[in-house]
């Protein structure tokens, strides 16, 4: 287990780095080998419960996306659709061990975040509106069951749930916003370092 956990830390740092100052093919490398260690990391992982494989197809979904990444601006809407699909086996997996409760100020404050977010990026999606607002839903549904389970149950792997979502919105967010808004110098680094440790805190739920 130590030699995977420190093969993923070593794998995402490379391509957090190739991110804000590496060539363009280290980026390309390094993001779907992180993916790959993640997976062979979670399958190692003791006693999966059934909802916990969830995580796993999760993981895939989101290396398809990231592959229709890399094919021409058509394929796009194909990624979101792979990056929603992630986000709703998260969502599934989550809500598995999520009990009856609603505590308000969450949902709340996340349709606040979401309006914010749709309001300064609706008049520069053009066609990608609707994939893109249903994406957002995903990944703040995704937030909300995440960070309700921590409010109600909290504990080390309910707490690694939490973060892990709230830094995959973080990174979305932040790659809309850079992408059809504008772009700064350290956007890059911060989309990677969100989505790697976004991921990572996920796996790492299921070690404890």
């Amino acid at each position: 287990m130590i030699w995977s956990f420190l093969a993923v830390l070593f794998s995402g740092w490379l391509y957090v780095d190739a991110s804000y100052r590496g060539p363009q093919w280290q980026r390309w490398v390094f993001k779907p080998v992180t993916l790959l260690l993640l997976l062979g990391w979670a399958w190692q992982a003791p006693m999966l419960r059934t909802t916990e494989y969830l995580i796993l197809l999760g993981l895939l979904a989101t290396l398809i996306g990231d592959a229709l990444m890399l094919l021409p601006q058509k394929r796009l809407l194909y990624a979101i659709g792979a990056f929603f699909l992630s986000h709703l086996l998260y969502t599934i997996s989550f809500i598995s061990t999520m009990t009856l409760h609603f505590y308000w100020p969450i949902p709340l404050a996340l349709l606040i975040i979401g309006a914010l977010l749709i309001a300064a990026l609706w008049s520069r999606l053009e066609t990608l509106r609707w994939p893109v607002f249903t994406l957002i839903g995903m990944t703040l549904l995704m937030v909300w069951v995440a960070t309700e389970s921590y409010v109600i149950l909290p504990g080390d792997r309910s707490f690694s749930v939490a973060v892990g979502s709230s830094l995959l919105l973080l990174g979305i967010a932040i790659w809309l916003l850079s992408h059809y808004r504008r772009r700064f110098r350290a956007d890059s680094a911060l989309i990677a370092a969100c989505y790697f440790a976004g991921h990572f805190m996920i796996v790492r739920s299921l070690w404890l």
